[in-house]
């Protein structure tokens, strides 16, 4: 029997988080062997309450994560990753906007032998907000990330354990799950599923967040940025040779020309513009590099209850690092 996984990050879901996973475990248990990881992103209702009277109730299924603090969504999928062990992974959202029973698509679709399956909508049930947001999201994917025109970056997606684990070795402080996959496979699928309104709790993709989202896209996963700013200095240099031609020129000509204070001012305006907008994205790259250096966490978790699969892995004798891993968390402390 194969062994499917789902990474589900959880944001003040107190709602609806429960339902989902009763969903999942009545639709996929008898077919696979089944795991779900819940991250707890540092709700603030009563989401983790919910959390462990699901995990109690299917403790032979269900692993609880609680991180310390709002590291955001990509980064608590990155902690799911961290403790799952399937053949496949689904990583999907805790509001019931992407439906349990639309997971059968992706699975059948990843048998075909892909590495990753995304979803798509015919019509997403967005504000008109995100609907830009994710326009926008996905054109710069396609410049920054080289992404396939036709693909559609979805948080709703299902991986093999290969691709997984490949993920989980990237260890920067900022991780961007869709970068890090396009950059280790192009086997990619797509299925289009069903997408419905939602229901309870507002999204927590605030304009802030998608900014920050549009940034870690083009700083740390593109060299992009910095190639446009060396073209940009490279046609400000002929504009630059052009200009003190023109001024040659205007010396011997009869032309009004402008006082020397308005064409310095005018120049130095210009050029103190491009040079301050320069510094900033180059500063953007360093400031990368230092976090890095310093390492700073993915995430921190607080609290684990691993599901009683996991922690009989665990207390195996015959249980790899990786695998202890994954029960226990990146610093190795016994599984509660």
């Amino acid at each position: 029997m194969k062994r499917l996984s789902f990474v589900i990050p959880v944001f003040n879901s107190e709602k609806t988080i429960g339902t989902l996973c009763e969903k999942l475990i009545a639709y996929f248990s008898s077919e696979f062997s089944l795991e779900i990881v819940l991250v707890n992103d540092a709700s603030t209702d009563n989401s983790d309450a919910v959390c462990r009277q699901l995990q109690a109730g299917h403790n032979d299924i269900i692993s609880y994560i609680r991180l310390s603090k709002n590291f955001g969504e990509h980064n608590a999928v990155m902690a799911g990753l961290n403790h799952v062990s399937g053949d496949y992974c689904v990583t999907i959202d805790d509001d019931l906007q992407n439906p349990p029973e639309e997971v059968g698509k992706l699975i059948y679709e990843i048998q075909k032998g892909y590495d990753v399956v995304y979803s798509y909508y015919e019509n997403p049930q967005m504000s008109f907000f995100r609907r830009i947001g994710s326009r926008f999201n996905d054109k710069m994917a396609n410049i920054l990330l080289k992404k396939p025109a036709d693909l559609y970056l979805s948080s709703f997606k299902v991986m093999n354990g290969f691709l997984a684990r490949e993920i989980i070795k990237y260890t920067g402080p900022d991780p961007y799950i869709d970068g890090i996959i396009l950059r280790v496979t192009s086997n990619i699928g797509r299925v289009k599923v069903e997408h419905r309104g939602r229901v309870y709790a507002r999204s927590g993709y605030t304009f802030g967040k998608l900014v920050s989202l549009w940034g870690n896209m083009a700083v740390s996963f593109s060299l992009y940025p910095i190639r446009a700013l060396g073209i940009l200095g490279f046609i400000m240099m002929i504009v630059g040779c052009y200009s003190i031609l023109e001024s040659v020129v205007r010396l011997w000509t009869p032309l009004k020309n402008p006082s020397d204070y308005e064409f310095l001012v005018d120049v130095t305006a210009f050029y103190r513009g491009i040079q301050l907008f320069a510094i900033g994205v180059v500063g953007e790259y360093i400031g990368r590099i230092y976090m890095s250096i310093k390492r700073d966490p993915q995430f921190i978790i607080r609290e684990i209850l691993p599901s009683k699969t996991c922690a009989d892995s665990y207390m195996s004798d015959h249980v790899g690092r990786n695998e202890r891993r994954r029960c226990t968390g990146p610093r190795g402390a016994d599984p509660k």
